[in-house]
């Protein structure tokens, strides 16, 4: 496939958005071929590629590619008018400010409908549109623990545990995509627009699944397991001789387990003979099988393990992800070539599609405002329009 034939080739998106959570939708929609237009904020100067400059440091570089950026003053009425005649021809608007917000600047959904009915408007917030905590500031650690999802990580006693990415706001930012998604082949139909709202805490519960469900069909608060799994036994982290290794033996797997790590007698044994009895005495059999683990080094048990059908593998840094075969295989660091930069990688879509790209990452994030002229000259503004606008600070 070639690019001008992705998916989404010919959809026009707006992108107000800015942190995480939104900048993660709009990735999703980028990366498969609609053409993104980033409205920042006029004035303000990229950096100059030093330690602090986070503009072309890694984290903007990876939420912001294949995108094009315009300055755009949003809070002046010209930049506004402006802002209004992209509205007329795109498909999409995506946004993450407070709610009240976009009511105060006059791009809500009900106002930028009445100017084109077929938009797909996107919002994420941290906690919704409507409700006690609509105006509240949402961020991804708030919400982790809001969420519940706090509650359920980390070694048991141990308190709360904060999960090491920022789950809540790429959960919330690929729901979006999705949603937008179903939108754009719901327009198909009916020729019609909506808005589409998520938010960091109702992803985040989304991303519960089966935690959340303990609670909702059984009435049961899942505790914290740490490595082990809340409800498959035995799955966890076990030391090895020279580091650390999964190892998932739970159900018809613990036969073929005990077998392979030299421990036949562990089949048998009367606290272990049944899954109830391997749950109530999970942390003695944790101990036998400890002590035979940390014989061996972590290579030999992932080879030794995954031979006889037993799901095993290493724990690893992310440098050591990036040097697995297995990763480079999939084509997940995807290089781009930067005017400043030079080539650089950024981390790949999770998702493939048989007719689809091996690349889906064509141009790295753009300076602010290095297409304003570009864009604007596309929707029928003379330059000498663009030079006044410039001197007014309205771009």
């Amino acid at each position: 496939m070639s690019e001008a034939s992705l998916p989404l080739k010919g959809i026009q998106v707006l992108d107000l958005t800015r942190a995480r959570s939104g900048p993660t939708a709009v990735r999703q929609l980028a990366d498969w071929g609609a053409d993104v237009i980033k409205v920042e904020e006029p004035g303000e100067q990229d950096g100059d590629g030093g330690p602090w400059d986070r503009r072309h440091g890694p984290d903007f570089q990876n939420l912001h590619r294949n995108k094009r950026s315009i300055t755009l003053n949003l809070k002046d009425p010209g930049g506004l008018a402006i802002f209004k005649r992209l509205v007329e021809k795109a498909d999409v608007l995506v946004e993450n400010y407070r709610p009240r917000v976009k009511h105060r600047l006059g791009i809500d959904y009900e106002t930028l409908r009445g100017i084109n009915p077929r938009l797909v408007y996107g919002s994420i917030s941290g906690f919704g549109q409507e409700g006690p905590y609509r105006d509240r500031p949402g961020l991804d650690h708030v919400v982790q623990g809001m969420g519940g999802l706090m509650s359920v990580t980390g070694l048991p006693g141990q308190g709360p545990v904060r999960v090491g990415i920022a789950i809540s706001d790429s959960s919330a930012g690929i729901y979006l995509a999705f949603g937008i998604v179903l939108a754009l082949y719901e327009r198909e139909r009916t020729g019609a627009g909506q808005w589409v709202h998520t938010s960091l805490l109702q992803a985040l519960i989304a991303m519960l699944d089966f935690q959340a469900a303990r609670w909702l069909v059984s009435r049961e608060v899942p505790p914290q397991a740490g490595n082990n799994h809340p409800t498959a036994i035995p799955t966890g982290v076990y030391q090895t001789a020279d580091g650390h290794i999964n190892i998932a033996a739970s159900g018809n797997l613990y036969e073929r387990f005990c077998r392979a790590i030299g421990a036949p007698e562990l089949i048998t044994h009367p606290d272990y003979k049944d899954f109830k009895l391997r749950l109530m005495n999970r942390d003695a059999l944790n101990a036998e099988i400890g002590e035979r683990i940390a014989k061996r080094t972590s290579a030999e048990w992932v080879q030794a393990l995954n031979e006889a059908g037993v799901p095993c593998g290493p724990i690893y840094t992310i440098d050591q992800v990036f040097a697995d075969p297995q990763v480079k295989t999939i084509g997940i660091a995807q290089p781009v070539e930067h005017y400043r930069l030079g080539k650089i990688e950024i981390v790949g879509q999770g998702v493939r599609l048989s007719n689809g790209p091996a690349q889906q990452v064509r141009t790295a994030a753009p300076d602010r405002g290095a297409h304003t002229e570009q864009v604007l000259q596309e929707y029928g503004f003379s330059a000498e329009e663009i030079e006044t606008f410039r001197k007014n600070a309205v771009i």
